[in-house]
């Protein structure tokens, strides 16, 4: 079985472990929707915009 997507609540990067990988907080959710992904922080003006890296993060955290 599939380790299950949860987001954390600092900065909404989706993780499967249990710590998150960009800031290292352990509060994290399965209570998530939408997503925006992240391919080349570089080019992308949303990352621009948003201050993301890149990977997956929630756009709304319930």
């Amino acid at each position: 079985m599939p380790a299950r997507e949860r987001a954390c609540r600092s900065c909404r990067r989706l993780t499967t472990k249990n710590v998150c990988e960009n800031c290292g907080s352990s509060n994290l959710t399965s209570n998530f929707m939408g997503l925006i992904i992240i391919f080349d922080e570089e080019r992308s003006e949303i990352a621009k915009e948003l201050g993301l890296r890149n990977g997956a993060y929630a756009i709304r955290i319930t």
